[in-house]
């Protein structure tokens, strides 16, 4: 068994090669560039998915990693990363591209999850939560060992938790703690106030430059990154208190600021357990399996449809 997996972001787009033990024997990536006609973004994922494939071969299954809580549908619809992408039928212009091959299509957290629980960081975890904190926030659920996708398939979406803000107006969670969050935060504390900060020698500022100022021990930086963390942290405590985990597994982008983030969260949901039973010294873990983790998911789910199906 040979298999194909896509991780089709809306940043970046990676593709991999995988034998039936889920070794990556190639790789390769570039960006996604979104704002392209929607016929030229699929030809460049197809034309990438072709660099991995040895010639002559051919995959037996095709996995793919899609953004938007459809994305089990085959479908790409209401994906936050891609508003005007309606109903395109992504998974099936994939496989036709490949001779047919059976592709499946699951939404990015929930493979994310998979591949952490069965391969990284959460390894055995019952129940594991898997949290990605990126531009946005996302995730997955293992429930038993299996993937818990809900009634409709439309589970989890911890980024879209609501919380009331300093302004009494309700965001989500993502609005409050992801880069994104990060970068929308420090802009509004450099607009309110006439703090010293590094961040003001730059015309823009985002959620990446914070980071790296909060890393260089500047002030207004560090303040940001620990309100971000106090809202990640509330986040934390909803979902301890609704699925009691032996684990919940952290990727994505902002999680490489390590303890600055990851230090008031844990402070946070600590302060407010109802039992500190909730809690225990390997709650809260890092992710382990680095920038391919939705690849290894994509990969190990549709080998595991494939299998079934045998």
């Amino acid at each position: 068994m040979s298999i194909l997996s896509i991780d089709f972001g809306g940043t970046r787009t990676r593709v991999g090669w995988f034998d039936a033990d889920l070794h990556l024997l190639a790789r390769d990536e570039t960006l996604s560039l979104v704002q392209d006609p929607q016929a030229v973004v699929i030809n460049r994922i197809i034309d990438l998915a072709r660099r991995v494939v040895p010639p002559g071969e051919k995959p037996t299954a095709i996995g793919i990693c899609g953004p938007g809580p459809e994305a089990y549908t085959g479908l790409i619809m209401n994906a936050a990363t891609l508003p005007n992408w309606d109903r395109v039928p992504l998974a099936q212009i994939i496989s036709e591209a490949f001779g047919g091959v059976p592709t499946h299509m699951e939404n990015d957290g929930n493979l994310a999850a998979l591949a952490e629980y069965h391969m990284g960081a959460g390894k055995g975890a019952n129940p594991m939560l898997y949290l990605t904190v990126s531009t946005g926030i996302g995730g997955g659920v293992i429930l038993d060992g299996r993937l818990f996708t809900g009634w409709r398939g439309l589970a989890f979406e911890p980024g879209h938790l609501k919380f009331p803000a300093r302004d009494g107006k309700l965001y989500s969670l993502e609005a409050l703690a992801s880069g994104t969050a990060i970068g929308r935060l420090a802009r509004e504390r450099l607009a309110e106030s006439a703090e010293p900060s590094i961040l003001r020698e730059f015309p823009a500022v985002d959620g990446r430059m914070v980071g790296e100022a909060a890393q260089g021990g500047d002030p207004l930086a560090l303040d940001v990154i620990q309100e971000a963390g106090h809202w990640l942290g509330l986040g934390f405590l909803a979902l301890v208190h609704l699925f009691n985990p032996q684990a919940i597994v952290l990727g994505g982008s902002v999680t490489k600021l390590g303890d600055l983030i990851l230090n008031p969260a844990r402070q946070t949901m600590r302060d407010l357990l109802i039992t500190p039973l909730y809690d225990g010294p390997d709650l809260i873990r890092v992710a382990g399996l680095g920038e391919d983790v939705c690849l290894i998911g994509a990969a190990y789910h549709v080998r595991g449809l494939v299998q079934s199906n045998e």
